[in-house]
């Protein structure tokens, strides 16, 4: 009974050991389950301020982005506001000085063929003398020998380095040689260089046309605009009247941004725009158009440091189509004939563009971004480069009529023709005594016609100003709606000023022959070196 007791014991503390490993290894388990889980935790907790702080970051660059586009957008409102500040602090003259060039030679280095060759030396060829009991036995006859050897090695190696250096000299003076034309061929480009541009630098001083169109061209070439201005233009110069017309490309009204803000909205994460609003997207455009031409017209004015122009007439056109139509189109936006005297006295810095132009009497659109057109003060075309071609000068090649060798009669003939063609109704006209014609006509349009008065006036010299005096106080005398001016030869800054903002229209020589070619059919010629 003991013993199965005592067994019985055993078994229960057995059982209760293992039950207590049992329950020690599942607390254990628990234990390292529930690390587990914190682990877990703390990793999710890690990862969820992972993603906090990416989308943070994200917010951040998204914002970012947008405060980015939001300032290069008013840098380049800026840009645009200040077109016509950022050229008054530019020399816009072109010193002809600069655009030579000199030429400055290193010296000549030869490099290893400047070194003579070193001669070869006896000392290494010879033979050492006997001594002693060498000479006993033998050894004289021996070196002797030695010695016979060493003088004709010697010899062999001075022709050699003869030959070596007669060749070396040869390469060095070859080389010399090359150098020398290369630096001739230099000296003799920049001389033809130097030499353009004094030959350039004199047309320009003898008011050669086409030297100052060129030169005009430089100088808008050099003004720098943004990327999207179109900056093409058309130059033409009348050395009569002292007179250079601009055709100018302005930028279409989509160089004004129509973005005014950039926004992010975080909860769709998305960039939105606001609208610029229409009525300041002309104010902007209408006020861009206005600096543009100031700007080029100052420019103009500035670069001129010999006085080859007197009088700027700009035409600023736009080079775009017309939605109705889907034709390309090239609308006047604005036009201006102004002179150094007047524009000079202007204070640029200060003053309102649009308020400048109609202070000058411009001719502005009123409605510049819908490409409402304005009629110019005096059509590019007109500018007949035949006045000036040097086919004129070859009266004896030329059969066009010369103007000014006319009759007084075939010159009235000519110019009440001129004007039936262009569709006035001549009534009466009459020979002046200055050998032109007085022209009373009547414009039958509705609304814009009227009594036209026409002078022309067969001069070779400059019409002074009070010819345009004289025009404007029969016009008022006539009760006419317009008085036109018409010569052979040019008018001076005076007249210009004069004629401004009155309901004069003033053509010179170059203008006479385009309307003639246009409206009358009629090939002319102006050569003043025919009646000397």
């Amino acid at each position: 009974m003991g013993i199965l007791k005592e067994m019985q014991r055993a078994h229960a503390r057995q059982v209760r050991a293992q039950k207590q490993a049992q329950a020690a290894a599942y607390r254990h388990q628990q234990q390292l389950r529930r690390e587990a889980e914190r682990t877990m935790r703390a990793v999710q907790r890690a990862a969820a301020a992972d993603e906090r702080e990416r989308k943070r970051l994200y917010v951040e660059a998204r914002v970012a982005e947008v405060a980015a586009d939001n300032s290069d957008l008013q840098a380049h409102l800026e840009e645009l506001d200040n077109l016509l500040a950022a050229t008054l602090d530019v020399d816009d003259h072109i010193d002809f000085r600069r655009l030579r060039k000199s030429t400055t030679h290193p010296p000549f280095n030869p490099g290893a063929l400047g070194t003579p060759l070193p001669p070869p030396d006896w000392r290494r060829f010879e033979p050492p003398a006997p001594t002693g009991l060498g000479k006993m036995f033998g050894g004289q006859a021996k070196y002797q020998h030695q010695l016979a050897g060493a003088q004709q090695a010697f010899a062999k190696a001075q022709t050699q380095h003869a030959v070596a250096e007669a060749d070396r000299q040869r390469r060095l003076s070859a080389a010399y040689q090359s150098y020398q034309q290369h630096c001739a061929t230099l000296d003799a480009e920049v001389n033809a260089h130097n030499a353009e541009v004094d030959r350039f630098a004199a047309a320009v001083a003898a008011a050669n046309p086409v030297a100052v169109v060129e030169y005009f061209a430089m100088v808008l070439g050099n003004s720098v605009y943004p990327d999207d201005f179109p900056q093409h233009y058309r130059l033409a110069y009348v050395p009569e009247s002292h007179q250079l017309v601009v055709e100018y490309h302005l930028p279409t009204v989509d160089v004004i941004p129509a973005v005014r803000e950039y926004r992010y909205v975080k909860a769709r994460d998305e960039i939105t725009t606001a609208a610029r609003p229409a009525k300041e997207i002309r104010e902007r455009y209408g006020n861009l158009v206005s600096q543009v031409t100031l700007r080029t017209v100052h420019e103009l004015f500035e670069a001129d440091g010999s006085g080859l122009v007197e009088t700027i007439v700009f035409n600023g056109i736009v080079d775009t189509t017309d939605p109705r139509t889907g034709e390309a189109v090239q609308p006047c936006l604005v036009t201006l004939r102004t002179t150094r005297n007047v524009f000079t006295e202007l204070n640029l810095r200060k003053v309102e563009p649009t308020a400048c132009l109609q202070g000058l009497n411009a001719s502005v659109s009123k409605r510049p971004a819908e490409l409402a057109p304005v009629r110019p003060v005096l059509e590019f075309d007109m500018v007949d480069k035949r006045f000036v071609d040097e086919v004129d000068v070859l009266a004896d090649l030329d059969q066009r009529p010369n103007l000014l060798k006319l009759t007084p009669t075939e010159f009235e003939s000519l110019i009440q023709n001129l004007f039936t063609k262009m569709g006035l109704d001549t009534k009466q006209t009459r020979p002046s005594r200055d050998g032109g014609v007085d022209c009373v006509a009547f414009d039958p349009r509705p609304i814009f016609g009227g009594k036209v008065v026409i002078q022309a006036k067969r001069y070779r010299n400059t019409v002074d100003v009070s010819s345009v005096r004289d025009l404007f106080g029969t016009l008022q005398n006539e009760g006419g709606s317009k008085g036109i001016l018409v010569t052979t030869s040019g008018y001076g800054p005076a007249s210009y000023e004069f004629a401004s903002g009155k309901p004069l229209e003033l053509i010179d020589g170059s203008n006479l022959l385009y309307l003639l070619a246009e409206h009358a059919g009629v090939k002319a010629r102006i050569d003043p070196s025919e009646l000397d």
